[in-house]
């Protein structure tokens, strides 16, 4: 079943009799979906504001149509969101709500932060069919509980987006990388150096067949005068300052494209940074970083016990394509929270029930 409105999305909700499988462009398959498809189609940009930096947007828009519009004003989306059909093996086009509901954050979190950091109005309807709207159109009517950034990351398991509203940054005119040829397990030492320096860092990671990589982003003169900082102080790494190919290797990161079209269990990893070198040993597959090494993707042969392998660590883990359990386990006092904002949120349990275990 496919929703085109909100009136029609509510509609569906409270007709429902049994779980609803509550998907977008499909491109994020994570979890054990169950219960009847429920598609949420409800597309277009509803209010653009340029001069505002302001954007709101029906939560089944594709990424691929805001990012044409806003790029066209010369303006972005700061949390540099990644589409994952490719690395899953599935087709389908992101939308604006999976990526709300999944937190997807790029490589430029570790400068702007985090998706939910960026929203700042939502609308949604509930479990029991109710609409519900939480946040503001503008930064100066944002005011309230602040539902937004628990529904961003909630993976339809509170609520299904309908509309979302985000502040907007200008896109970056010049950017530069500094690229260091050292394995996985080094990178993080040379990653903390860059990302405690004062020379605004937007991007952290490492790719197989590169090394590790830093990114500075803005008006060409500032770039060309941080970049030759940076690489001055990661001389002992043997940094190299990277240009014209600056950005394919983010599109590389954020897309984690050295593990498209491989066999093996996918995994993800959101710890500390200090953790990663340990964690990248201790699990001894292939990797790729970003966040300064506090996102870790790892590909690993069919079956591993990945959680049991890489610990100890601090933070959580992510099945993203594998037998086992998608989401860690939590804590008994975070489950019991969890439990209540769904009892409150979905009292009949029906949305995206088998999603989050």
């Amino acid at each position: 079943m496919k929703v085109e409105s909100e009136g029609q999305l509510a509609e569906a909700i409270r007709a429902a009799s049994g779980p609803l499988d509550i998907v977008g462009g499909g491109t994020r398959p994570v979890g054990c979906g169950v219960g009847e498809v429920l598609e949420v189609g409800i597309s277009g940009i509803s209010l653009y504001e340029p001069g505002a930096l302001t954007l709101v947007v029906g939560a089944g828009t594709p990424l691929a149509e805001i990012e044409a519009a806003i790029a066209a004003e010369g303006q972005r989306l700061p949390f540099e969101p990644a589409r994952w059909g490719a690395l899953l093996g599935v087709s389908g086009e992101s939308t604006i709500g999976g990526v709300v509901a999944a937190n997807v954050s790029g490589p430029r979190r570790v400068q702007a932060g985090a998706c939910r950091d960026s929203l700042i109005g939502v609308r949604y309807v509930d479990g029991a069919g109710t609409v519900v709207k939480n946040g503001g159109r503008v930064m100066k009517n944002v005011t309230g509980y602040d539902l937004v950034k628990l529904m961003a990351g909630s993976w339809g398991t509170l609520g299904v987006l309908s509309e979302v509203a985000f502040k907007l940054l200008p896109a970056a005119p010049a950017q530069a990388s500094v690229v260091m040829d050292i394995p996985a397990g080094e990178a993080v030492a040379a990653l903390s150096r860059a990302l405690g320096s004062p020379y605004d860092v937007s991007g952290a990671g490492w790719l197989p067949g590169i090394g590790a990589v830093v990114r500075v982003e803005g008006l060409a003169e500032s770039v060309a005068y941080r970049a030759e900082r940076l690489a001055a102080l990661l001389a002992p790494y043997g940094a190299r300052i990277e240009r014209d190919g600056s950005a394919a290797i983010w599109a590389d990161l954020a897309e984690v494209r050295p593990f498209h079209g491989r066999s093996g269990d996918l995994w993800r990893f959101s710890i500390k940074p200090s953790d990663a070198p340990g964690v990248i040993a201790r699990l001894g597959g292939e990797v790729v970083l970003d966040w300064g090494g506090g996102l870790i993707w790892a590909l690993v042969p069919e079956g591993t016990d990945v959680r049991a392998k890489a610990a100890p660590y601090s933070g959580h883990a992510i099945c993203l394509r594998g037998q086992a359990a998608a989401f860690e386990p939590e804590a008994a006092p975070v489950a019991a929270l969890s439990r209540g904002l769904r009892a409150r949120f979905d009292p009949r349990g029906i949305l995206n029930s088998g999603r989050m275990g």
